[in-house]
């Protein structure tokens, strides 16, 4: 994790949901915040314009099913997306921000929509996802953001075949190839869930000791 809960540069961290499923939006958002991030939900591409046009958010988390891909609300997705994100300055002032999609993508469409969204060079997740591997991408793309400095959790732990398998896979994929979800991924033994769950555990415990550790002071 980089910070607790209450943190104000882990609460500035704006990811936008454009779902129109109530129960995917549910199990987002708690998964998110969870993270101690600010978490928006819209139901239409023209509710999530607006917000893009505020500059509030870092992430949008986007059901595919809502988006023709070749249509409007997509290409400035990727226009946003694919900008380049500003460093800082020298003298360490100014937020090194910018902006990235994550796209949700059914299994039933998959075969249409994946050739489609790795042709345009876009990260997707599949549905079903697993918990670990989505956290995953969306610390990377809050990374090339800039909204974070590094992945909230590495899960090379899990198992180092598992690791290595990841590994190569990066190397033969490229910078963009890392955000695309490989079937084999969402794949856990039960002693790499239990040992995902008890550093679940763990932080959730160092969060609510900060939160009591503040309120005493």
């Amino acid at each position: 994790m980089l910070g607790e809960l209450g943190d104000p540069a882990v609460a500035e961290v704006g990811i936008l949901i454009v779902d129109d499923d109530i129960a995917n939006q549910r199990a987002l958002k708690n998964i998110l915040d969870s993270e101690g991030w600010r978490v928006r939900i819209v139901h239409r591409d023209s509710d999530a314009l607006n917000e893009l046009a505020t500059g509030e958010w870092s992430l949008a988390i986007v059901n595919i099913t809502l988006t023709d891909i070749r249509g409007p609300f997509f290409a400035i997705l990727k226009e946003l997306s694919q900008a380049e994100v500003a460093e800082p300055a020298a003298d360490g002032d100014g937020a090194r921000r910018g902006f990235r999609a994550l796209f949700l993508v059914p299994m039933a469409t998959a075969s249409k929509v994946l050739p489609l969204l790795e042709r345009e060079g876009m990260p997707y997740s599949l549905k079903p996802y697993h918990l670990n591997d989505f956290l995953e991408k969306v610390s990377e793309l809050l990374v090339e953001a800039g909204a974070i400095a590094q992945p909230i959790r590495s899960i090379g732990g899990f198992g180092a075949t598992k690791h290595r398998r990841r590994e190569a896979r990066r190397s033969r994929e490229g910078r963009r190839g890392t955000m695309f979800a490989s079937r084999e991924d969402y794949q856990m033994t039960e002693e790499e869930m239990a040992e995902y769950e008890r550093q679940e555990e763990e932080e959730r415990k160092k969060r609510e000791k900060a939160m009591k550790d503040r309120e005493h002071l």
